[in-house]
């Protein structure tokens, strides 16, 4: 499969099969994949917390379930959740955030979340990524110092939904060269 075929066939998943663990090293070679992730000044804000315990499962995808609103229900059948915790950027990162009004740990941590969740592709799994928890409540189910940010819950299984057909902005739409439209 080239890039754009694996690009093209990833969707995000609410539907897991709940019975089908995910393998140890097919989650290693996801993490691996982003570790390798391009960061700003190389400064690798992120570290990883896998979830595949399934008691301390269950709690993180209760932490990200809203009873009022009907959200994400689905993260109980996911047998694996992968948290990415902010970790402080390094000077040069900083500085240049600061002087540029940019928050690159921010985009840095959306950049390792598209490689995590291309990687699982690539293994034959299925994700979502999942901005909507309780916070609080999954730094301390997962003993995450109060002074981190949790920015996302990517959960991870083998996915029982078909292939949906996406809805893109054309081309034209989104595109044009050497001026700005």
């Amino acid at each position: 499969m080239d890039f754009l075929e694996l690009v093209s066939s990833r969707q995000s998943v609410r539907a897991f099969d709940a019975e089908r663990q995910v393998e140890k090293e097919k989650i290693e070679r996801i993490v691996e994949v982003a570790r390798l992730a391009p960061s700003a000044c190389n400064a690798q804000p992120w570290s990883f917390v896998v979830v595949d315990d399934p008691e301390l499962k269950n709690q993180v995808a209760d932490a990200t379930s809203s009873r009022v609103l009907g959200m994400n229900h689905f993260t109980k059948q996911a047998p694996v959740h992968l948290l990415l915790v902010e970790e402080k950027v390094n000077i040069s990162s900083g500085i240049g955030g600061w002087i540029k009004k940019k928050d690159y740990a921010q985009l840095d941590l959306g950049i390792v979340a598209a490689h995590i969740v291309l990687a699982a592709q690539a293994e034959g799994l299925g994700t979502c990524i999942v901005g909507w928890f309780d916070e609080d409540k999954v730094r301390d189910i997962l003993h995450i110092p109060s002074s981190k940010r949790v920015w996302l819950d990517i959960v991870i299984g083998y996915s029982t939904q078909p292939l949906r057909k996406k809805s893109r902005k054309s081309i034209d739409a989104i595109l044009s060269y050497n001026k700005y439209k």
